[in-house]
């Protein structure tokens, strides 16, 4: 993916925490690509009672190669720009992943 550098990750105590914007209601489910320094990601899943939080806890857990129960939503529950923490990542290596992953 181009622009992974840019990125916003920062370590935090638990984890890294990772800011995305979560577009509801696509076609499909993927990985689009980096807009300004947050992750983008698209979901087929409609914005209702956490419905596309959780597509996209699976969309970037698989990007990363990690189970999702070591992502979660940190902030952001009702708004198109979210933080999720990833437990068992640097910011370097969730970087360096999304980096080899395909997307915009």
């Amino acid at each position: 993916m181009v622009g992974a550098e840019k990125l916003k990750i920062r370590q935090g105590s638990k984890g890294s925490i990772i800011a995305v914007k979560v577009v509801p209601g696509s076609s499909r489910d993927r990985l689009v690509g980096v807009l300004g320094d947050c992750l983008k990601i698209a979901v087929s899943a409609p914005p209702e009672h956490g419905r596309a939080n959780k597509a996209a806890v699976a969309v970037l857990a698989a990007a990363l190669g990690l189970d999702r129960r070591h992502i979660s939503l940190v902030s952001g529950q009702t708004s198109p720009r979210k933080e999720f923490i990833v437990v068992g990542l640097s910011a370097e290596a969730i970087r360096k992943a999304l980096a080899e992953a395909p997307g915009g």
